[in-house]
């Protein structure tokens, strides 16, 4: 061994001196499977102040690398499920089966570009150099980039209940992390309460413009009718059963003179065929006039009695033979006076003709009264239609109001994201400790590498019997009184 410190010979290990060099030869043997502990010994105290620094340096270097690496702050928003919620008011039911593949359908929309895109507008982070870092490419493709880069480093998770979904966005700002957190949970929540309340709204904007149309064809029913009623003057449209009986009785009644009046003229007639016609003061005899009403009251009679009443019956034969005794009176009469046939029975013709004329006139109007309710009637009938209709809508009109103002939604916030107060990543002390362990065994370790492979040296008795197969007999060591 080569030692620049002046040594003195000193006597070799007692176990050396007695095994002589066939004991080294087996010495040798047993440990050349590898370094020994006094090669190992003597490279450490060769290098250990080179070793030293280098641990040092190196952990110097790591604490100021690990110091200046970014913080990322990770906030966090919460919102719980209630899918299977009831509403009986509304008609909301959430269909059963769905509730397993509920969740993960939710968290695949969270991560759509349907819900990031708007969240990237509202908080303009095409902006911001943490997602648009490095982008060289159009304008325009732009927003899809940094939504990508939102997509990446958000982070969806449920709750270990199934009810409960994490949000999770990071940052190197904690504000920002809790905005963007916020900002993605509060666009979620405004589209799923869209989608769940937008059918109730839809409908109930088409049932409003019905039931608009509904009364707009009422009140034009009312309309026409008011317009009917006042350009035909008619005061009742559909007719009474007063009103009715009332144009009944007046045409009865100018049917049953106008009978009368034809008697009158066919019996003047004949007795002018006969030869017997009266004269004026025959006419205007008061037993003539008395026997005349007797004969038409009797005939009125007889009309009344032949409607309800069989012509066997006795009280049209007593009728009948009363009427024929007033006749016979009547004709006994004319003939006891002498008056002028002719005159009276003009007088009875006109009578006649203007009872006819009456009648025609009065059925003509009774019958265009009557065409004039049918036609009313029609018109009521259309408006009670529409109004029935009206107001049954208007009845559930309050239902389908209810459903919609419910705003009805299957999830909510829970806990919104606040702006951490301790980084998520990196631990800072897990690395310092990681790096102070590394810089140490590359202290320990690169002396090792350094003296095998590069600057090989006899530093121990064990180089000399393991590297060259020579025995030691003795080994100098340091002169201790030179070197003081």
């Amino acid at each position: 061994m080569i030692n620049t410190k002046p040594t003195v010979p000193m006597q070799a290990p007692p176990e050396q001196l007695l095994a002589g060099p066939l004991g080294s030869v087996a010495a040798e043997d047993e440990t050349a499977g590898g370094i020994s502990v006094q090669q190992i010994i003597s490279i450490l105290r060769h290098y250990w102040i080179a070793s030293a620094i280098t641990a040092v340096v190196l952990i110097a270097l790591s604490f100021v690398v690990i110091k200046m690496l970014p913080k990322s702050y990770v906030a966090t928003a919460t919102l719980i499920f209630n899918y299977e919620n009831k509403d009986v008011l509304a008609g909301r039911e959430f269909p059963v089966g769905q509730a397993g593949t509920y969740i993960p359908t939710q968290i695949e929309l969270i991560l759509s570009r349907v819900v990031l895109e708007p969240v990237v507008e509202r908080l303009k982070l095409t902006s911001d150099p943490e997602f648009a870092r490095g982008f060289q490419g159009a304008p325009g493709a732009l927003s899809e980039v940094v939504t990508n880069n939102l997509h990446d480093i958000l982070t969806v998770q449920p709750g270990t209940g199934g009810q409960l979904l994490y949000i999770a966005a990071p940052s190197k700002n904690p504000e920002r992390a809790a905005q963007i957190a916020n900002a993605v949970a509060d666009e979620y929540l405004k589209q799923e309460r869209e989608r769940t309340n937008a059918p109730a709204a839809e409908r109930a904007e088409r049932y409003s413009k019905q039931l608009q149309e509904l009364r707009e064809k009422a009140i034009q029913a009312q309309d026409r009718i008011t317009e009917f009623r006042q350009q035909h003057e008619l005061t009742e449209i559909a007719g009474s059963d007063a009103g009715g009986d009332a144009e009944s009785a007046t045409l009865r009644d100018l049917q049953d003179k106008l009978q009368s009046a034809q008697n009158a003229r066919r019996e003047l007639e004949t007795r002018q065929i006969s030869g017997t016609a009266s004269t004026d003061a025959v006419l205007d005899s008061g037993a003539v006039s008395a026997l005349r009403s007797k004969l038409a009251t009797e005939d009125g009679q007889m009309a009344d009695l032949r409607a309800t009443l069989g012509p066997k019956h006795p009280k049209v034969i007593e009728l009948q033979s009363e009427i024929e005794a007033t006749k016979r009176a009547l004709t006994n009469e004319v003939q006891s006076l002498s008056a002028n046939g002719t005159v009276q029975l003009a007088r009875a013709r006109e009578l006649e003709a203007k009872y006819q004329t009456a009648l025609e006139a009065e059925r003509t109007r009774v019958l265009d009264r009557r065409g004039l309710q049918d036609q009313g009637a029609k018109m009521l009938l259309e408006l009670q239609s529409a109004q029935a209709n009206y107001r049954r809508a208007l009845d559930g009109y309050d239902q389908i109001m209810f459903a919609t103002a419910g705003n009805y939604a299957d999830v909510s916030m829970i806990s919104r994201a606040d702006p951490p107060a301790k980084p998520a990543k990196p631990n800072k002390n897990k690395f310092f400790m990681m790096a102070c362990l590394f810089s140490l065994g590359v202290g320990l370790i690169w002396p090792f590498g350094y003296e095998l492979f590069v600057n090989r040296r006899l530093r121990c008795r064990d180089d000399m019997e393991r590297g060259f197969g020579i025995p030691v007999l003795a080994q100098l060591g340091p002169i201790e009184a030179l070197q003081a």
